[in-house]
């Protein structure tokens, strides 16, 4: 696995962090209609879903936050479309923590953002006793999500986890499950998205660093 120098911990945020679940209720408004979704709605008395969309708030700006939920979405649409069995409480967690390390100021290592994504959806993994296999699994998902395809043997949380993040920032998949893209971002907008989204990918991937931080030492 291509990680940086060091493996970074979950920040803990005290009143509402990893240790306290937010209750759906209390999710940010944009997010609701998401939520009332069957395949989020079905997640939401779980642990570990309940966890993940509580760092998701913590660590996300807002409009990523919605991407998440989005991709999340249209990954399991994909799936029952097609009969695919997967880890569904594990990729949501999954799609929760894929573009987490586009924010913050720390440096990027060896991998970019995916690899600092992965490193963060591990630790937060990690903290809630989850198994290596399983682990693993899903930090591959996250981590080769912004490959062009996904790898000959990737699992399925991966294809999924690709599928549903390039979809609903491309718009490419969308044959395989017509209007998904459209319905969804109709029920959570976040206009201009694609070309922030972008630019703030661009420039990590560029100055191998988050925006904003010093430049790192090679």
């Amino acid at each position: 696995m291509a990680t940086g120098p060091d493996i970074p911990e979950v920040p803990d945020s005290g009143a509402g962090g990893a240790g306290s679940p937010v209750p759906p209720e209390a999710l940010p408004e944009t997010w609701q209609p998401l939520l009332g979704r069957p395949a989020l709605a079905e997640l939401l008395g779980h642990p570990l879903a309940s966890a993940a969309l509580t760092e998701m708030r913590r660590l996300l700006p807002p409009h990523v936050a919605v991407h998440s939920l989005r991709t999340f979405l249209l990954a399991d649409a994909c799936a029952r479309s097609h009969g695919t069995a997967y880890d569904r409480v594990g990729l949501l967690a999954a799609a929760a923590f894929h573009d987490a390390g586009l924010v913050g100021r720390s440096p990027l290592g060896r991998g970019g953002f995916p690899s600092r994504s992965a490193q963060l959806l591990d630790a937060f993994l990690a903290g809630h006793e989850v198994g290596t296999g399983r682990r693993t699994a899903l930090m591959r998902a996250v981590r080769e999500h912004m490959r062009p395809f996904p790898a000959r043997d990737a699992g399925p949380e991966a294809r999924l986890l690709h599928f549903g993040a390039w979809l609903d920032v491309t718009g490419r998949g969308e044959r395989r499950i017509p209007g998904d893209r459209g319905r969804l971002a109709a029920l959570a907008p976040t206009p201009w998205f694609a070309v922030s989204f972008s630019a703030r990918v661009v420039a990590c991937g560029l100055r191998r660093v988050l925006p904003g931080s010093p430049v790192a030492s090679r």
